[in-house]
């Protein structure tokens, strides 16, 4: 990650800078869209934060709906304030449709807004990537991938690349010709090449799933080691049939001396 960078960034010098003497980055860049980050420049850290945890682990309309519930409990049709929604008392955040766990990953979002923890938008732009993270991490709830997305898609940060992110991890698959999903250590090798502009190459990691299409389903997890598990057993079968039929044979041989 960088250091202090607002998120106006010139993308066509990023994209000069990461397909150099890389065809196949080029490659597809040239099938895929163009560039956008689209940001909501009127949305708090505290807010990003708070649609990010109510986002976890839940399909997006539902996800959608259990976050208008909740900016439902605040004032002028607004996300509730840190206050407001510490006065909220859980079991209406849980009819809302969070979890026990959620409830309180949202609650102590809150607290550690109000004691400053969680910066403003003004601050956060004075901020390094390492100090956010540190920062943010320490909210529950709040892991380094939703730091990372919150860099990427609020602040508009050019040099993030998420490496435990299962989309960027299986385009940099499908881009690179790979067998199989690489380990978050192997892409953060490679994606040393793009720095200082690791966030576009991470948002083309991710285009290179649309571009792939159908072909994208035959990278998973795990692939190799489930190859080995399917042939290890074809071999297992086939022993089991040897023995079986040698067995049997023995049987026979033996009725035939009686």
């Amino acid at each position: 990650m960088t250091d202090k960078s607002q998120h106006a960034f010139d993308h066509r010098e990023a994209i000069a800078h990461i397909t150099k003497d890389d065809p196949r980055l080029a490659a597809l860049i040239e099938k895929s869209i163009e560039f956008k980050l689209d940001i909501d420049e009127e949305q708090t850290p505290y807010e990003s934060l708070l649609r990010a945890i109510a986002y976890q682990s839940i399909a997006g309309k539902a996800a959608a709906v259990i976050f208008g519930r909740i900016k439902a409990l605040g004032t002028n049709g607004c996300c509730p304030s840190p206050q407001e929604l510490l006065r909220v008392h859980p079991q209406t955040l849980r009819e809302a449709g969070l979890s026990a766990a959620k409830i309180a990953a949202v609650r102590d979002l809150a607290q550690k807004t109000i004691d400053g923890t969680v910066p403003t938008t003004e601050a956060a732009q004075k901020m390094s990537d390492q100090e956010l993270v540190e920062r943010l991490i320490s909210v529950r709830g709040i892991g380094a991938w939703t730091v990372e997305m919150f860099l990427i898609f609020r602040l508009g940060r050019p040099d993030v690349l998420p490496i435990h992110d299962y989309g960027v991890q299986k385009g940099f698959a499908l881009t690179y010709r790979k067998r199989r999903i690489p380990k978050p250590k192997e892409l953060a090798k490679f994606g040393e090449r793009w720095r200082p502009w690791r966030t576009v190459a991470s948002w083309y990691m991710w285009r290179a799933i649309d571009v792939a299409g159908k072909a994208a389903r035959k990278i998973g997890k795990n692939t190799g080691a489930a190859k080995k598990r399917i042939a290890t057993k074809k071999s297992e079968a086939v022993k089991k049939r040897s023995v079986v039929k040698k067995h049997t044979g023995a049987r026979k041989r033996a009725a035939v001396k009686k």
